[in-house]
C-alpha cells in the first residue's frame, strides 16, 4: 500500500503549481493480476474517478487515496467493460454512498453482456479480493466538468475511447493505452480492428499531448506519447505477424522475440489463439 500510493503522489507532485484540477494515478504494478490504472481528478472542493481497479483490495486502497485527498468524490467513470475495470467497485460505493457511476453505453453494453461470466471465472481466482456485489454503470455518454474544466470524451461509440483533459494537456489512454508489458489483444481480432486501434491512436497523437496516462502499465508512468508509440507500434508488429504465422506457437515465438524484455503472460496465449483462429473470444 505504502509504496503504490507513493506512486501516486509522485504522479500529483508532477501537475503544473497553478492547474486548476490535479491529477493522481494509481497502478498496483506487480501486487494485482493486471497492473491497471485509477486516476484521480481533483478540483478545489470536488473529485472524480477514473476506473475502480480488478479486486476489492485494490478498491480499498483507492478509498484510501480519495480520503487523502480530502476532496468530495461524486463520480466514477468507467473507461473500459472488462472486469479489471470495474470489480473494485465495491468498497468505494460502501465508502461514499452518494457516488454516481457512469460509463458510455459500448462499455455498460459490453458489463452487462459479460459480467455474469467473468464473475464466476475471476470470482474463485481473486478469492477475498472477489466483489460480492457487482455495480453496472449509467450511460453517459458526453463531456464532463469538474468545477468549470472540460474533460472530453473522445473516440466516443468506439472499443478506443479516452479521456482528454485540455488543461492539462494529458490523455487517460484507457484500454487501447500499454507501457512495459504485453498488449491485450484478444479483442481485435481482424486486421480491420487494429488499423481503426492504430488509426485512432494516431488521433490521439495530433492533441499534442504533454502526458498520457496509459490504461495498463508495469514501472514508471511513461512520459509525452510514449505509451501511444509503443502501443501502435506493438499493433503493427502484432498485424504482420498474424500475416507471417501459420499457428499461434508461431506467432507467440515472433511476438516475444521483438520484445524479449516484456514478461510473457497468458494473455499473449489467448490472443495469439484468438488471431489464428483457434480459439473463440
Amino acid at each position: 500500500m505504502k509504496k503504490t500510493l507513493a506512486v501516486a503522489v509522485l504522479a500529483t507532485l508532477s501537475q503544473p503549481a497553478l492547474a486548476a484540477l490535479k491529477l493522481t494515478t494509481y497502478n498496483p504494478q506487480e501486487k494485482a493480476i493486471f497492473p491497471v490504472s485509477s486516476t484521480l481528478i481533483s478540483g478545489k472542493k470536488e473529485a472524480i474517478l477514473f476506473d475502480a481497479q480488478f479486486s476489492t483490495t485494490e478498491g480499498k486502497a483507492l478509498v484510501e487515496l480519495i480520503r487523502q485527498s480530502g476532496k468530495e468524490l461524486t463520480t466514477v467513470y468507467i473507461t473500459g467493460g472488462d472486469p479489471d475495470f470495474y470489480f473494485g467497485l465495491q468498497p468505494i460505493v460502501e465508502a461514499f454512498p452518494q457516488v454516481k457511476i457512469k460509463a458510455t453505453a459500448t462499455i455498460v453494453d459490453h458489463i452487462n453482456h459479460t459480467k455474469d461470466q467473468k464473475i464466476g471465472y475471476w470470482g474463485p481466482i481473486l478469492g477475498e479480493g472477489a466483489p460480492s456485489q457487482l455495480y453496472v454503470p449509467e450511460v453517459y455518454n458526453g463531456d464532463i466538468l469538474l468545477e468549470g474544466e472540460k474533460i472530453e470524451l473522445k473516440e466516443a461509440g468506439t472499443h478506443n475511447a479516452y479521456y482528454w483533459i485540455p488543461s492539462l494537456k494529458t490523455a487517460l489512454g484507457g484500454v487501447s493505452t500499454y507501457s512495459g508489458i504485453h498488449v491485450w489483444m484478444a479483442d481485435s481480432q481482424t486486421q480491420v480492428d487494429r488499423l481503426a486501434w492504430v488509426e485512432s491512436l494516431e488521433r490521439m497523437k495530433q492533441l499534442k499531448p504533454k502526458r498520457v496516462i496509459p490504461g495498463h502499465y508495469l514501472g514508471d508512468i511513461p512520459t509525452k506519447v510514449d505509451a501511444v508509440n509503443f502501443t501502435q507500434q506493438y499493433v503493427k508488429n502484432w498485424d504482420h505477424f498474424v500475416t507471417q504465422s501459420s499457428d499461434s506457437k508461431q506467432l507467440i515465438e515472433k511476438i516475444t522475440t521483438q520484445y524479449p524484455q516484456l514478461a510473457v503472460d497468458d494473455g499473449v496465449t489467448i490472443g495469439a489463439k484468438v488471431s489464428m483462429g483457434e480459439m473463440k473470444w
